[in-house]
């Protein structure tokens, strides 16, 4: 993988994290409060979606 292939990956994924924080933050407060989520908890749950 060539070098600029790395940073368009990384990329991606940094920007698919973002989006998919953004998700889990905007669930409603109760929502959120039956799936036990958190600050740190929903990004490390958008951390494990994305970069596995």
């Amino acid at each position: 993988m060539s070098y600029f292939a790395k940073i368009k990956s990384a990329a991606q994924k940094r920007a698919a994290y973002r989006r998919t924080l953004a998700e889990i933050e905007a669930l409603p407060t109760r929502v959120k409060a039956d799936l036990d989520l958190d600050g740190t908890r929903a990004s490390s749950m958008a951390r494990q979606a994305v970069y596995g």
